[in-house]
């Protein structure tokens, strides 16, 4: 199979400089990074792709047994690193993919030196002693909103995932790239990620890592990124003067600034 044609695999950059990987996040596509692209190009090479089911991937390649579980993106993440023979790289992941990063990690450790976890969620649903944010019903309705009409809830959805009511046009980027995927495999990404629980696999976790929240983020309220860097070991946690759940698009000077001062600290 032709890895780089599945997963739309981009490569930019400086080629002589360290990888970094830049993963999105549900609903989304390789696009969501392009205010940050520039930032690392300079310096580094950049690696970007497609989830099966999303932006220009091949659709065809798309197995529901498969995504069902985290394990299989992380099993594509590895097949992309693999086709480009990666070494060391630096894995960026967006929401869930931050938790796809970790698995991808944990699979292949020779492939992925670092990690940034970007408004990550090792499990959406409040737990005992844990706090995710929703509730079991809260995310049973949320996924019966999505699956019996699934481009309303994109219209409703997309706005509160993003934030930043005063800026309407981040929120209707959002909701076009909602809209532009695939629903029946939007469904299965949807039930995959918001059923997940990774908390058990920050644990395994043994490189250098970078955790960035939100000040406000209603997909990952900052008692998640609390977990999250108390979970891996070693790890840094940075606020960062931002609302909604996507920092890299709602304020990416922040993002960048962050995520250079990190890879700046790897040499």
């Amino acid at each position: 199979m032709d890895i780089a044609r599945r997963n739309n695999v981009t490569v930019t950059g400086n080629p002589d400089g360290r990888t970094v990987v830049l993963a999105h996040g549900f609903g989304c596509d390789q696009n969501m990074w392009r205010l940050t692209v520039p930032a690392l190009a300079r310096d580094h090479r950049v690696v970007l792709f497609d989830y099966v089911g999303s932006g220009r991937s091949e659709l065809s390649a798309f197995d529901p047994d498969r995504y069902t579980s985290l394990d299989g993106y992380a099993q594509d993440v590895v097949e992309v690193c693999e086709s480009l023979d990666l070494r060391d790289a630096v894995f960026v992941g967006h929401s869930v993919s931050a938790m796809i990063g970790v698995l991808a990690a944990d699979m292949a450790p020779e492939r992925i030196g670092a990690l940034v976890m970007v408004a990550p969620s090792p499990r959406y649903i409040d737990d005992d002693g844990y706090r995710g944010g929703f509730s079991a019903q809260d995310i049973e309705e949320l996924l019966e909103s999505l699956e019996s009409n699934y481009l309303g809830w994109s219209a409703v959805m997309a706005p509160v995932i993003m934030g930043n009511p005063e800026r309407p046009e981040l929120g209707e980027e959002l909701q076009n790239s909602f809209c532009a995927t695939d629903p029946d495999m939007a469904r299965v990404f949807a039930r995959t990620t918001f059923l997940s629980d990774s908390r058990d696999d920050l644990k395994k976790v043994r490189v250098p890592t970078l955790v960035l929240e939100c000040t406000h983020d209603s997909i990952a309220p900052r008692q998640v990124g609390a977990f999250v860097h108390d979970a891996v070991p070693g790890s840094t946690l940075v606020t960062l003067d931002a609302t909604g759940h996507c920092p890299h698009l709602s304020a990416p000077e922040a993002t960048n600034h962050a995520l250079l001062e990190f890879l700046a600290a790897l040499r």
